[in-house]
């Protein structure tokens, strides 16, 4: 009898992990033309930065448009916290926030702002995941 309440236990603390590992902590990732399906929902935002950089990150706010890898559309980032050092124009970054706007999309822009969530900026160096222009692999 101990053995099948110990299993039985076991099995639903299993079933409980994978829920929670699953279900329960993904944070969708989406790219600025999908931002207006996500309309103050907790996303992760993807996509390359362009420019005019202004603002601080330290005061009232970094501000810069975001455009998808492939396409055109582009929306206004406003993030506070932490700015890694390869943060610049035409760099490749990923962050957390919410989307607060109309979702709208008016000559290739999202009407609205992406509030970034403090210090969740990373970057992605694109020569490093490009391959070498000789065509062959480094070691």
């Amino acid at each position: 009898m101990r053995l099948i309440v110990a299993l039985s236990v076991a099995v639903l603390l299993a079933v409980f992990l994978l829920y929670t590992s699953f279900a329960g902590g993904a944070t969708p990732s989406v790219r600025p033309s999908q931002l207006s399906g996500n309309i103050g929902s907790d996303v992760s935002l993807a996509g390359v930065v362009v420019g005019p950089i202004e603002g601080d990150a330290r005061g009232e706010g970094l501000r810069f448009l975001l455009k998808d890898f492939d396409g055109e559309t582009v929306v206004r980032v406003v993030y506070m916290g932490r700015v890694p050092d390869l943060f610049k124009e035409d760099r490749h970054i990923f962050l957390k926030g919410v989307f607060q706007g109309s979702g709208v999309v008016e000559n290739s822009r999202v009407l609205g702002e992406f509030l970034g969530e403090p210090d969740s900026m990373v970057t992605k160096c694109p020569s490093k995941y490009e391959p070498p222009e000789d065509g062959h692999p480094q070691p």
